[in-house]
Parts: structure tokens; C-alpha cells; sequence
């Protein structure tokens, strides 16, 4: 069975709310890929960073197989003996006082906004049912119906109100238009250190120290989702470290996994996540044994092999050679660490038709917001691996 039998089932019996392009895959190790038909691939999408470790990372596996063997749900009405060293491993890895695990990204960032308005009545005293949560244009917290309320791309909102009222749009890396919108009901600020489905557009230099600044003037949670940010991609564990801060609340997933299982963490000071009481909050799969065991095993993994070290350098070396690349397409090449984005003109077509040449060549990247090629590479991507890449990436983009 090829590759079209495969789409064909897909377009068939499965919704049509995605628009991947046209590869089926069906095994992975490393950076690499292969497809149903033999073909083998650069992965240079990360499974959007949730693969940051790798694919099928043998560690990581070890340590699924260890504890599905032994117990893999206990729900939260009974304790598990691997909940308490997840929590243990991540506040002295990140600095939290407290940690929260859910299932998906979006899932921590609903948890986030329910804590940071309850801590806003309990704590802060806003009146009742007036909190509000300050957040930026273009920017991409999940696909809840929440989320999307507050999200300021239409497509993403067609069709599915009404939306929850208390969010205040500002525009992304202003410090004054953050300061002009607090006002005595503002309970929380929620940013992404970089917007990654925006483009990766990185904010001013200085911009989440100066909003660190701000919040702790004005007695307003710092919330950064650093969902795609977070775990290395940037080189630093967490991309707030690049303006020497901590945020209230930070939310993590995707690559706290390692790409085995679905989980999340909210990551919070003591303050904002001790709002919470028991019946507040909960999930029938967040914080099981079996994700709480890959979870361990991947945040090691990437502390232990060197892996954010390996974003800093090999990110330096690809951004220093994208850039000396001459197109009449690109108009801004940006990023940080292994986070990069390759903005082409309007003139150029979009980016998904060079997506598809780099597909053809053997390259695996997706376009985000029409006209920008997101390159988001496993950290452990090494020197030969990122020249093979450019001697497909640079044809394409010259031609």
C-alpha cells in the first residue's frame, strides 16, 4: 500500500482540518524520517519542537516500555510514585515552587486562566466575574474555544462564537501599550517569548524584562507560554532565561515528552497555583504515571546529552549560513537557537510551494502564516546534518 492509498483513506473518513503536505510516514530515529513508499527524510519541523530529543530516543522509549509494563493510570483520586519526582525534578530544574500537569498544551493554558483569575479574586481582590488577562496580537495559545475567543486571527475564529469575555489585546513587544492597558481588574499578562505560528517574530531585545518589570509594579501574573519556546528549542531551557527572568507562571509541553505521550505542565510560583483547592481543577490523564515516567526520562535526556548546548551552536552556524544565501525571495531571515524562521516576499508565492521542493529534495519544514518557512530541526542535529540540509535548502530559495 503507497502513499496515495493512504491519503485517500485519510480524505475520506478523517475531518478536513488540517492541510499537511503530501508524505505519510511511518518510522523515525533521530533527524530522520521515512515515508510508507522507503523514502527518507530531514525532519526540520520537530513535530512542531515536540520532538526536540529526537525521534523514538531510546532513553525515552526505555522508560515508557519500564512503566507500561508496571502501571500506566491511576486517575487523581489515588497517588503514583512517579507524580511526586516529576514534580520534584521540574521546580529544581526550572525554579518553580509548584507544578500542575495536564495533557496538551492548550489544556495548561486553560488551567493558567482559571488559576490566574481565581488568584486574582482570592488574592488581589478583583471583583467578581471582572478579571482580565492581557495578551498579544497574532498570538497562538491552542484551539479552545477560550483560546480562540482571544485570538486575533479571524480564520481561526470563523464560525465558532460567542467566546469568553476578559481578554485585552495589546500588540506583541510594546512595553508602553502593556502599561496603558493594565488597569485595577487586570490579573494577568500571557505572552510567547517568541510567536512561533506568527512567523517567529522575536520581540525587542530587553522586552520580557521590561514586562517582568511592569507586572510586579502593577501586581499582575507573568504567564509565558513557552509550549514551543520552551525545553531547549531557543538554546536555554526556557527562553525567558535570554532576558534573565521568571515568570510567574510558565507553561511547558511538547517536547516535556520527548514526542511518546501527550503531556503538559504549568509551572507556577506558590501564589498563583495555590488558589487552587481540591474540585478546582482536574483531568482523568494529567499527571499519570506512564506520562510522568517519559517526562523524567525526556527532560534528562536533553540536560544530560548536551542538547541545548547543541541548539546554541548549531542554530549560530545555520542562521550565519542561511543568511549568507542569495534570493530575490527572502525578506527577513530571524530566530534563536534552533527556532528560525525565513520570512520571503509577497512576490514569491508563499511558502508552501518551497516547502514542497524541499519535500521533494528529501527536507521535511511546513509554511506558517503563508509566507514564512519555519526550520525547527532536533536538537541534536550536528554540523554534517545542517550542511546536507543547506545544499537542498539553498537551490531552493536561490531559484
Amino acid at each position: 500500500m503507497d502513499t496515495q492509498y493512504y491519503m485517500n483513506l485519510e480524505d475520506q473518513f478523517g475531518a478536513h482540518n488540517y492541510k499537511p503536505l503530501d508524505v505519510v510516514l511511518n518510522r523515525g530515529e533521530g533527524i530522520w524520517v521515512w515515508d510508507v513508499d522507503g523514502n527518507k527524510y530531514l525532519d526540520f519541523l520537530s513535530a512542531y519542537s515536540a520532538v526536540n530529543q529526537g525521534h523514538c530516543h531510546p532513553k525515552i522509549m526505555q522508560a515508557m516500555i519500564e512503566q507500561a509494563r508496571k502501571l500506566t493510570l491511576t486517575s487523581r483520586a489515588f497517588r503514583n510514585d512517579q507524580l511526586g519526582l516529576l514534580y520534584k525534578e521540574l521546580c529544581e530544574l526550572t525554579h518553580s515552587h509548584k507544578v500542575l500537569p495536564m495533557n496538551s498544551g492548550a489544556e495548561a493554558v486553560e488551567t493558567v486562566i482559571k488559576a490566574a483569575r481565581k488568584w486574582g479574586y482570592k488574592i488581589k481582590g478583583v471583583p467578581e466575574n471582572q478579571a482580565e488577562i492581557i495578551v498579544c496580537e497574532n498570538n497562538f495559545h491552542g484551539r479552545t474555544i477560550a483560546i480562540i475567543g482571544f485570538s486575533t486571527d479571524e480564520h481561526y475564529k470563523d464560525g465558532f462564537g460567542p467566546f469568553a469575555p476578559g481578554f485585552r489585546v495589546i500588540p506583541f513587544g510594546d512595553i508602553k501599550a502593556l502599561e496603558d492597558a493594565i488597569t485595577p481588574n487586570t490579573v494577568g499578562f500571557m505572552a510567547e517569548p517568541i510567536q512561533g505560528e506568527a512567523g517567529v517574530i522575536i520581540p525587542p531585545s530587553g522586552y520580557l524584562r521590561e514586562a517582568r518589570a511592569v507586572c510586579d509594579k502593577q501586581n499582575v501574573v507573568l504567564i509565558l507560554d513557552e509550549i514551543q519556546t520552551g525545553l531547549g528549542r531557543t538554546g536555554k531551557l526556557l527562553a525567558e532565561e535570554h532576558d534573565g527572568i521568571e515568570a510567574d507562571v510558565t507553561l511547558i509541553g511538547k517536547a516535556l515528552s520527548g514526542g511518546f505521550y501527550p503531556i503538559s505542565a504549568v509551572l507556577s510560583n506558590t501564589d498563583v497555583l495555590g488558589v487552587f483547592m481540591p474540585g478546582d481543577h482536574g483531568s482523568t490523564f494529567g499527571g499519570n504515571p506512564l506520562a510522568c515516567a517519559v517526562a523524567r526520562a525526556a527532560i534528562k535526556v536533553l540536560v544530560e546529552e548536551k542538547m541545548i548546548e547543541n541548539a546554541v551552536e548549531m542554530g549560530a552556524y545555520f542562521m550565519s549560513r542561511l543568511k549568507k544565501i542569495i534570493s530575490p525571495h527572502i525578506r527577513e531571515i530571524r530566530g534563536k537557537g534552533l527556532m528560525i524562521g525565513v520570512e520571503l516576499v509577497p512576490e514569491a508565492g508563499g511558502a508552501r510551494r518551497f516547502c514542497e521542493k524541499l519535500k521533494a529534495g528529501g527536507l521535511l519544514c511546513k509554511e506558517t502564516h503563508d509566507n514564512v518557512i519555519r526550520f525547527a530541526p532536533p536538537l541534536i542535529i550536528a554540523k554534517e546534518d545542517i550542511d546536507w540540509a543547506l545544499e537542498k535548502i539553498e537551490p531552493v530559495l536561490a531559484g
